[in-house]
């Protein structure tokens, strides 16, 4: 029995898949492959490797209207090929998806779209833009059963169906098989700049970050970077002296990006010494941020944490992590150690006092099959999780532990 499938199109993978759920087969749907370090470890409770199934000939732009700020791709189309298209005509994925390489693997690997869309990779843009999620506009996939379905369409105000492809937007390949996902692009800025305040603590800058946020300023970037000995950036003059930089993104035309910077200065006068980086160095800055990469790249373990913003610093105080990143006004934060032990994901989940999400991002294999890689989910919404996953994909074929779930009986 092969144990690695290529369909070339929609026709041969639901072939494929409709024969899988017939033999009770489980699959592992893999795009480029670069981000089958993230989640559980794909497995199949010790009956044996799942079937590999590259969806990576599955590929190219099926259309592209810049007018209507709209594109469709299929799943195999790699990240890189979809941002130059759009950098052609000044546009872009507004979502900023990860280049999850470097945390994974110590090395660019940006991966295709149906990979980002499927982990719903969503950059420091998501405070103003939104997350992957809301820009998925429709997209054409294969159900556990082999049955093809599209959801969505080509607007916005799509009323037509049931928003399926939104559920599969960050289910990791779970629920079903993408062949063509359909996005709202946006204008790229003609002008970005980063406001910097020098030497905040955590606590000191969600408070900076809350009143950017808020203020009318139109920041699209929020973050703060402890730089330390062990801290790296190719921005020469970010964390002068080795001091905490708070970042605030100011993007668009060059006149309103000017006047907002300076108003923003106004403002935040009172919290220290300012600095501004200007395009090219900004938009490297953000790139390292969005991609972890500022991270020691020797820490084991990188946990990735979703909180109420107001809650980011308490939780870099409570985690008793050697490093961090926080992101989205202090609603994301990341946490390094140097080294893996036990109870770091319990002590991470036990300072969220008012909800939130922490994942297992990077650490050694025997620890993402004994920690809880995604946060445990309340019994009744474990419960209407396991409906949806029935619905989608009934035999449980479909990258069988990958969100921590137990694979269905009949999967092997």
């Amino acid at each position: 029995m092969a144990s690695a499938y290529k369909p070339s199109d929609e026709k041969e993978l639901a072939e494929l898949i409709s024969w899988a759920s017939g033999e009770s087969l489980a699959l592992e749907l893999v795009g480029g492959g670069t981000k089958r370090g993230l989640g559980c470890p794909v497995s199949c409770n010790g009956q044996g490797a799942p079937a590999r199934v590259d969806l990576s000939g599955i590929a190219g732009v099926v259309f592209y209207e810049p007018e209507e700020l709209v594109i469709s791709v299929r799943p195999g189309t790699p990240l890189a090929e979809v941002n130059r298209l759009l950098a052609e005509r000044h546009q872009m994925l507004a979502f900023e998806p990860l280049d999850w390489g470097w945390l994974l693997t110590g090395q660019s690997a940006p991966g295709t779209i149906g990979g980002a869309i499927s982990v719903g990779s969503s950059g420091p843009r998501r405070v103003k833009a939104g997350a992957a999620r809301d820009f998925v506009l429709g997209a054409h996939a294969v159900n556990g059963r082999g049955e093809c379905f599209k959801s969505g369409g080509r607007v916005v105000k799509n009323v037509t169906g049931y928003d399926l492809h939104k559920l599969m937007t960050g289910a990791f390949g779970t629920l079903g098989a993408f062949t063509e996902i359909t996005l709202k692009v946006l204008p790229a800025p003609e002008k970005t700049h980063t406001l910097l305040i020098h030497g905040l603590r955590p606590e000191r800058a969600v408070e900076a970050m809350g009143i950017a946020a808020n203020s009318p300023y139109e920041v699209s970037g929020l973050a703060h970077v402890p730089f330390g000995e062990a801290s790296r950036s190719q921005v020469a003059y970010v964390g002068r002296a080795g001091r905490a930089i708070t970042a605030l993104r100011v993007e668009g035309p060059a006149v309103s990006v000017a006047h907002r910077m300076e108003e923003l200065k106004k403002l935040l006068a009172p919290f220290g010494p300012l600095d501004e980086l200007h395009s090219t160095n900004s938009s490297r800055f953000w790139a390292e941020l969005r991609d972890a990469w500022l991270l020691p790249p020797d820490h084991q373990v990188v946990w990735r944490v979703s909180v109420p913003p107001t809650d980011g610093a308490a939780i870099v105080e409570a985690s008793g992590a050697d490093s961090y990143l926080m992101d989205w006004a202090g609603g994301l934060v990341w946490l390094g150690y140097e080294t893996a032990t036990a109870g770091q994901g319990a002590r991470i989940r036990a300072a969220m006092t008012q909800g939130g999400h922490a994942m297992l991002v990077r650490a050694p294999e025997f620890l993402r099959r004994e920690e809880a890689v995604f946060q445990p989910q309340a019994e009744g919404l474990a419960k209407l999780s396991a409906r949806v996953k029935a619905g989608f994909d009934p035999s449980g074929i479909f990258n069988p532990g990958r969100m921590g779930a137990v694979p269905l009986s009949g999967a092997a």
